[in-house]
């Protein structure tokens, strides 16, 4: 078994592409927020001449296409292809299953590296409620279509207080499902999430009896795991993706972010206008990316400071890793 940190370079990037808004969901968790993302769809030639704003550093960049959900598209297929001839490190689309427009029909396994499916619980009575009636049966039945027709498969799981209990589960439920990667992630509050009255963040406590634990038994089923740091230990130093990594968040109305805990807000870096990528004026999340606090980052203390915990003396009990920091574990 091998765990590593996978460190921030600006050798590698990431694109995470929201090519539209809309979704036949309403998860309680989304982070959606039309009045800062916009509620249109991209045109294809839009979509294109956006893909080639980054395709200077194409080689080096991982590309996501998200929405909404962005398999709703008519065009996702065109995308994919286009980001493919633009030549893109690795190709995934991120799916709740649904996979509206026969977009299996519409491209092939050697025009995208990954089909990432969400699932947020074991059981379809624990996901449905987060993700909505029937979802489970959808998510389920997608990736068995994909894995059918020799797609590399991956999947979501969003921790919640809601579903933490389940995922003691997922090794097992997981195993003979035929995807390659687990992905992990920590629930933001930001979109829906700060709209509920449900309890949706878990203590450290929690998640460090059962999020490391759990990904080393689903890793020991030879499916890679990956999942946010979240938090540091003592001798840890904190960094910030925004700093030393590419990271770009891309939004249907044309704002660009470069940490995901500040898309609530209008401090994005970049703005595309007239398909050119601009720099926004002050003040911008790049000028809050260098500020040092004893926290760590700048931003969950600012947006989301209930991630954290003082002691008597008012000094932070832990530092909150960056959330671009990720842990891998493989056979």
């Amino acid at each position: 078994m091998q765990k590593k940190t996978v460190v921030f370079s600006k050798d590698s990037s990431n694109l995470f592409f929201h090519i539209l808004t809309k979704c036949n969901l309403s998860c309680t968790h989304c982070y959606i927020n039309p009045d800062q993302h916009g509620t249109n769809t991209l045109d294809i030639e839009t979509i294109r001449n956006w893909l080639a704003l980054f395709s200077n550093k194409a080689s080096q960049t991982n590309i996501i296409f998200l929405g909404g959900e962005p398999t709703l598209h008519p065009d996702l297929f065109l995308a994919v292809k286009e980001a493919k001839r633009i030549g893109f490190k690795s190709i995934t689309i991120d799916t709740n299953g649904y996979l509206f427009h026969n977009i299996l029909d519409m491209i092939s396994r050697e025009e995208i590296d990954f089909i990432s499916f969400s699932l947020d619980g074991a059981t379809k009575e624990t996901n449905d409620i987060i993700r909505g009636k029937g979802s489970y049966e959808k998510v389920m039945s997608g990736i068995q279509k994909a894995v059918s027709k020799n797609f590399s498969c991956s999947m979501i799981y969003t921790v919640s207080d809601m579903n933490i209990h389940e995922l003691e589960l997922m090794p097992d439920m997981v195993k003979n499902l035929g995807i390659k990667r687990f992905f992990i992630q920590v629930i933001g509050m930001r979109g829906n999430s700060l709209t509920t009255d449900k309890k949706l963040q878990v203590s450290k406590e929690t998640w460090l009896s059962i999020i490391p634990k759990v990904a080393q038994t689903i890793a020991s089923h030879g499916i890679m795991v990956t999942y946010p740091t979240v938090f540091l230990d003592r001798n840890d130093s904190f960094q910030c993706a925004g700093i030393v990594a590419d990271n770009y968040f891309v939004f249907p109305n044309g704002r660009v972010y470069q940490c995901p805990i500040c898309e609530d807000f209008p401090l994005h870096s970049y703005e595309i206008k007239n398909n050119r990528l601009m720099a926004t004026p002050k003040i911008n999340e790049q000028d809050l990316f260098g500020l040092t606090i004893p926290e760590g980052c700048v931003m969950n203390k600012i947006i989301q400071p209930q991630n954290l915990a003082y002691n008597k003396n008012c000094d932070p009990d832990h530092q909150i890793a960056c959330c671009m920091l990720k842990e891998e574990i493989s056979i």
